[in-house]
């Protein structure tokens, strides 16, 4: 069995406290070590800084421009659809104002063919407006007569409105 007191003589003990504290730096070492590194690391973060803060801005700046790409490509969606439909509703409402010009000059034409005071009862059981529009296209002889054969009241609302419409002030360019 080895004895403690033959590893550790007293010459290897002082070796080694010597090799240790060779190895250690002093403690002044350290201070100018800190020190120095303290004035660097200010110094290097500042530059680290500087130098990154372009790169930083450049990437703000592409994530920002794909962002607003994305929004510009839904807004440009959104006005595709909405276009699609201001179409179709345009290609709508053409078939439709075309389908109410020739149902009313069919509907004028019936009224034509009639009689004032067979006329006359009919017009006055419709919207005002209608029955106005519909005495304004008849011939003027067959308008004063159906006007005739009507209430008095009716009459008068519808004989108001046909004169609203031909007022320039009141009526509106249907264009």
């Amino acid at each position: 069995m080895v004895k403690i007191s033959e590893i550790f003589t007293p010459r290897r003990t002082l070796l080694a406290i010597f090799v240790m504290a060779a190895a250690l730096p002093s403690a002044k070492a350290q201070e100018q070590v800190r020190v120095t590194s303290g004035d660097t690391s200010g110094q290097e973060i500042q530059q680290y800084c500087t130098n990154v803060i372009d790169q930083a801005r450049d990437q703000r700046y592409i994530l920002q421009k794909q962002d607003l790409e994305k929004l510009q490509q839904d807004v440009d969606n959104r006005i595709a659809v909405m276009e699609a439909r201001k179409a179709e509703y345009e290609d709508w409402l053409k078939r439709r104002n075309d389908f109410m010009r020739q149902a009313e000059a069919n509907l004028v034409n019936v009224y034509k063919t009639m009689k004032a005071d067979a006329a006359a009862p009919q017009l006055a059981e419709v919207n005002p407006a209608l029955a106005a529009a519909i005495i304004m296209k008849l011939p003027p002889r067959q308008s004063g007569l159906i006007l005739a054969e009507m209430d008095a009241k009716k009459a008068a609302i519808v004989a108001s409105i046909m004169s609203s419409a031909t007022d320039k002030t009141t009526s509106r360019d249907p264009s």
